[in-house]
């Protein structure tokens, strides 16, 4: 926007920087008066105020604090302007929150400068404000089932505390969203949260992903960075997530056990030792005391993480969240295609109910997201739209038991109607929605395809 507001009682240099801003392709207005800009910047949007110190209804640094003192998400960066500047009146102006004091008469380069670097400083603000509240919405634990409620009440009661975590569950079950929601939570959530997957490095790399390395002693060669900062230490200060902890390897786990134990960190190739405040947060879908008892995981890093364990259960064992789940998904996919208004009906989602999802959480999300794509203009999701694996897998019954003899259709009709929709979808899927690719993979007249998918409620964007 590059929005400027100018409060100055002389009115040559309003005019001036004015004139000079303007030119910039800055949108500029201007103040005599503090009363005056006070009432701008509560009733519109400045980046940046450009604020004498001597005003003739009101001390600017006074000003200033009431200014900082509005709405953080919206209020502008500010820079004093005086022609009696002090230092004393500069340590004053930048404790009550300027970005910066020019003195007069001003430099046309300087202040330029100074403005450039306070409307990034601006953006730079609102950019981790966003960032802030899109980890808070990552942060939600979705469900009103007897288990996500106590789940939310145990991150209520421990969050606060620096207390080692180790969340255990199936793969697709949200332990990830668990780890964020005790750090957005915690005392720490102003500092980062940062996240390894331990499963995902080679053996030959996790010690520099975990603990950084210095003077080019990276494994990957001459080629690489001189200095990095491994996941311990961007952590410092705050929350350290390691998923799948049971595929360390028992050399990285002593390693970790010391770094838990020392709260010290040695960079590889680096000759002193790095103190980290970091609170860890592990998560596995392995049985650790079933893999100590194999020797694959120490007792003793397990004794050290599991001072809080968490357990998340699989969505078979809370089907009645599925509905909160399903409408989270959707409004989180509607937005990203540009369809905020899509719902499913109750038919569709008792089908959801009905199914064991192997892959959990992550398993819904994901074929929520195939069906918005695949059904491009459809605003209500029904049983017909839901892909064939819904219906073709074990069913559960209404205690949430494996039901393998429950009849998956009413009907032969049915059956086949289920069957044919799921394999043109799947063709669809494969050619990415070109028709006249799927006609031709499919064996089909594209007209005949299109007949077919009109009469099976299959639309899909070319």
């Amino acid at each position: 926007m590059n929005h400027v507001l100018i409060v100055d009682d002389e009115a040559e240099i309003r005019e001036s920087l004015e004139g000079i801003l303007r030119e910039e392709g800055y949108i500029v207005t201007t103040s005599a008066t503090a009363t005056e800009a006070l009432e701008l910047v509560r009733d519109a949007a400045y980046d940046v105020v450009l604020l004498d110190i001597w005003l003739p209804d009101r001390d600017g640094l006074e000003t200033l604090g009431e200014i900082r003192a509005m709405d953080t998400a919206n209020a502008p960066e500010v820079v004093i302007i005086s022609g009696h500047g002090t230092i004393e009146s500069a340590v004053r102006a930048t404790k009550l929150g300027a970005y910066d004091f020019l003195e007069k008469p001003l430099s046309l380069d300087r202040t330029l400068i100074v403005l450039k670097n306070a409307m990034k400083a601006r953006q730079m603000r609102e950019d981790n404000q966003e960032l802030m509240r899109q980890l808070a919405v990552k942060g939600t634990v979705t469900g009103q089932s007897v288990a996500m409620k106590a789940l939310r009440q145990q991150i209520k009661l421990m969050a606060p505390t620096n207390g080692r975590v180790l969340i255990f569950g199936e793969s697709g079950t949200g332990k990830e969203l668990i780890g964020r929601a005790m750090h957005a939570a915690s005392l720490r959530k102003e500092r980062p949260f940062v996240e390894l997957n331990c499963a995902a490095i080679p053996e030959d790399y996790i010690e520099s992903e975990l603990f950084g390395y210095r003077h080019g002693a990276a494994p990957s060669g001459a080629n690489a960075p001189n200095e990095k900062r491994g996941t311990f230490e961007r952590a410092d200060g705050g929350t350290l997530f390691l998923d799948e902890v049971g595929d360390m390897s028992l050399k990285t786990q002593a390693k970790v056990l010391r770094t838990l134990d020392e709260q010290r960190i040695l960079p590889v190739g680096a000759t002193h030792p790095i103190h980290v405040d970091v609170r860890v947060i592990a998560a596995t879908n392995k049985d650790l005391e079933e893999e100590i008892g194999r020797g694959n995981f120490r007792e003793d890093l397990f004794y050290r993480l599991n001072v809080i364990p968490f357990y998340v259960p699989p969505l078979r064992d809370r089907k009645e969240d599925i509905p909160l789940l399903v409408k989270e998904f959707l409004a989180e996919f509607g937005q990203q295609y540009g369809r905020p208004h899509v719902e499913m009906t109750e038919d569709a989602l008792s089908a959801l109910r009905q199914y064991h999802w192997p892959g959990n959480v992550r398993e819904l999300r994901n074929l929520v997201e195939r069906v918005l794509i695949l059904n491009p203009k459809v605003h209500r999701i029904e049983r017909k739209h839901l892909p064939m694996l819904v219906y073709r897998g074990p069913k559960l019954t209404e205690s949430g038991k494996i039901n393998t003899k429950t009849e998956e259709f009413s009907s032969l009709v049915e059956a086949r109607e289920a069957y044919e929709r799921d394999f043109i979808l799947k063709k669809l899927d494969e050619v990415h929605g070109n028709v006249s690719r799927a006609a031709e993979g499919l064996g089909l007249e594209r007209s005949h395809l299109y007949r077919k998918m009109k009469a099976l409620g299959v639309t899909v964007k070319e």
